[in-house]
């Protein structure tokens, strides 16, 4: 199991603007969909060509949401991806996972025939039903599988003693 670390995020205060992020990969999609579009022979199909690139790049994995004593456990399906290359970030009401991963072939001589592994970008926001202490936020990647854990910030623990 590799551990991963957590950007905390308190208050108000934004997470760093993804800005540039968004650019380079809708730069990279930009490429993907004309590589999709120079290999067919007609015009016209340009947005399935845009969305046949988001697909062969983006990757929004399953993910589940459990509340139980006073925590958030979230896991999401990341097969395929390593502890080095998963950004985790903790905020009052949310969790923000990034990845980025890449393949590349050895170079030990073998022709490599068929290939279907590439760059891929995870990228899943989950919101809670409740705040969050982000301090109190660790992450782990397992098995292909990425268990995020959330202590319940103490307001919103006791509002839900005081409704219960």
């Amino acid at each position: 199991m590799a551990n991963i670390t957590v950007e905390k995020i308190k208050g108000s205060r934004q997470p760093p603007s993804p800005n540039d992020k968004l650019k380079t990969l809708a730069e990279r999609i930009r490429q993907r969909a004309y590589e999709i579009f120079q290999n067919r022979s007609t015009d016209g199909r340009e947005v399935d060509d845009w969305l046949q690139a988001e697909r062969d790049l983006i990757f929004a994995p399953k993910s589940e949401l459990v509340e139980k004593d006073g925590k958030y456990e979230i896991r999401i399906a990341a097969a395929g991806f390593k502890a080095a290359e998963t950004n985790v970030t903790a905020l009052p009401d949310a969790v923000i996972v990034s990845a980025q991963s890449s393949h590349k072939h050895e170079e030990n001589g073998a022709d490599v025939h068929s290939c279907e592994f590439g760059a891929k970008t995870l990228f899943r926001r989950v919101d809670l039903p409740k705040p969050i202490n982000v301090d109190k936020v660790i992450a782990s990647l397992d098995d292909g599988m990425l268990r995020i854990v959330a202590q319940k910030s103490e307001n919103a623990a006791l509002a839900g003693r005081a409704a219960a």
